[in-house]
């Protein structure tokens, strides 16, 4: 990294942007055996009738009000770790909400603070990679896990003054051995970032593609946008997954990298509703755990879209994303983990050989359409051929080609006409399984974790389109739970039917 030099504070009155991010142990609160694969019940919002883990838009705090985060994205329970926050009260609070089903509150406390003194931080720093990093704070306090259960957390402050903010952290599991693992998308929480002013896609002035960071640090608060991160792309998975009553376990994907063992031996892995930045590293480990009989599901759409690579700082390894973007920009401009699409040179390998479809666009909108009513996954939906769910596809999208990396076995099993502006295309959910017995699902839209939370009219997903995303959810982790999908139930490839909706590029 270059010099840094330091951003003037009015800077930071720009920065309000994304969301925040989010075994082990399911909760007490798990269903009896059988009952995931129930009818849903009729719709609770999660929040109700617990909603003192969620921010009112009037309490959210400002960049630099009062904003904070961990030295780790993840420990192991009883491991501590490091807060820094600046604040312009003289004190805040911190509780730490385990996010789960908890009978439809949505999350449980598990530990509150003494009241911390408040310090203002100095403005952070901005490098010549334009990353925004706030590596100069001091610690403000350790926080102590001990029986802290594995899962995915929200550390909410509470300042004196009534504002608010959040810094998330995992606490994760020792193994996913017999065990569904979900895993938090920090890395693309951390790219769409803006705290700061500055992200992988844009930067200051006038929040230009050209002036866009080509680095981010988990070094740095979120900004607040419910639109990313925890809120949206994993908490509702995740309340959803502890529903169901399977065993689960918990990690993020810088996790994967550090630590590839913890996946031996899992029934599962499941991907949330945008999980977009890979590293070289994180998808061997995935495949290799798919070819050795462990389940994956792609809960969204633009996975595995952007490869990316690690660096370390002062708080340890893989604690900076680097994205160049551009072969040309990047000094590691010729080798497997050049900063690239995965789809492009120099060493191109699409995201289809894994997830099953390519991206296909932004922004995406339609209704999801089934093709295969018979799909194990949609029994007890009562969905019929041509069955359409309005809402349930955007605001990015997936499809399936017939190209090279595509699985042979490919089986699309709802194919929904989606435009994209003005553009007429399709949105696909895949399935395809392999030699050790693994099962693929993938749903190709980032709305299908959001529309798991409930009925949501800003997005047009109603009450069908929503219990129709629970149920199919519900019956999707039992099955990962149970072993190898492919073993009971072999993909059915029928891309070569759909060709003649299909154009390739």
């Amino acid at each position: 990294m270059g010099v840094a030099r330091t951003l003037a504070a009015g800077v930071m009155l720009l920065a309000l942007a994304t969301g925040c991010q989010g075994a082990s142990d399911a909760t007490n609160n798990t269903p009896k055996e059988g009952q995931a694969s129930s009818a849903v019940p009729a719709y609770r919002p999660i929040g109700a009738p617990d909603t003192e883990w969620r921010i009112p838009g009037r309490l959210v705090a400002g960049p630099m009000e009062l904003a904070g985060y961990a030295d780790h994205v993840s420990v192991r329970s009883g491991e501590p770790f490091r807060l820094f926050v600046t604040s312009s009260a003289p004190a805040f609070t911190i509780r730490a909400f385990r996010i789960g089903w908890y009978g439809g509150a949505g999350a449980k406390l598990i530990w509150t603070s003494p009241a911390v003194p408040g310090k203002r931080q100095p403005p952070p720093l901005l490098t010549k990679d334009r990353m925004i990093t706030a590596i100069n704070w001091s610690p403000t306090t350790t926080v102590q896990t001990r029986d802290w259960p594995a899962g995915s957390y929200l550390l909410l402050l509470r300042a004196s003054t009534g504002k608010e903010a959040y810094v998330p952290i995992v606490i994760r599991s020792g193994t996913a051995r017999d065990a569904v693992l979900v895993v938090s998308g920090v890395n693309t929480d951390e790219a769409y970032n803006g705290w700061g002013g500055y992200n992988l896609y844009v930067g200051l002035p006038k929040h230009s593609h050209e002036r866009r960071s080509l680095m981010v640090t988990f070094d740095r608060p979120y900004g607040y946008n419910p639109a990313r991160g925890v809120l949206h792309d994993n908490l509702p998975l995740v309340q959803l997954a502890e529903r169901s009553g399977v065993r689960l376990a918990y990690a993020t994907s810088a996790d994967l990298q550090a630590d590839p063992g913890l996946l031996d031996g899992a029934r599962a892995i499941v991907f949330g509703g945008h999980d977009e930045y890979w590293s070289l590293p994180m998808r061997q480990a995935v495949t290799k755990a798919r070819d050795a009989g462990t389940n994956l599901a792609f809960l969204g759409a633009n996975s595995v879209y952007r490869r990316i690579r690690y660096a370390a700082d002062p708080h340890g390894p893989n604690r900076i994303i680097v994205d160049y973007k551009d072969s040309r920009l990047d000094p590691i401009h010729h080798a497997p983990d050049t900063t690239v699409n995965w789809g492009q040179n120099p060493y191109p390998d699409p995201e289809n050989s894994l997830v099953g479809m390519l991206y296909e666009c932004h922004p995406a909108s339609g209704a999801f359409t089934i093709r295969e009513p018979n799909f194990f996954l949609f029994a007890g939906t009562g969905a019929k051929a041509g069955s359409a769910y309005p809402g349930l596809v955007g605001n990015e999208a997936d499809r399936a080609y017939p190209v090279a990396g595509t699985p042979a076995n490919l089986q699309v099993v709802a194919h929904s006409p989606t435009t994209c502006g003005k553009r007429h295309t399709f949105s696909d959910a895949t399935y395809y399984t392999v030699k050790s017995g693994a099962g693929v699902f993938a749903t190709g839209t980032i709305e299908w974790v959001r529309a798991l939370e409930g009925p949501d009219p800003t997005y047009g997903v109603g009450p069908a389109a929503s219990a129709f995303a629970q149920k199919v959810t519900l019956n999707l982790f039992t099955a990962l739970a149970a072993g190898p999908m492919g073993r009971i139930h072999p993909a059915i490839g029928n891309l070569t039917a759909v060709r003649q909706d299909l154009r390739v590029p």
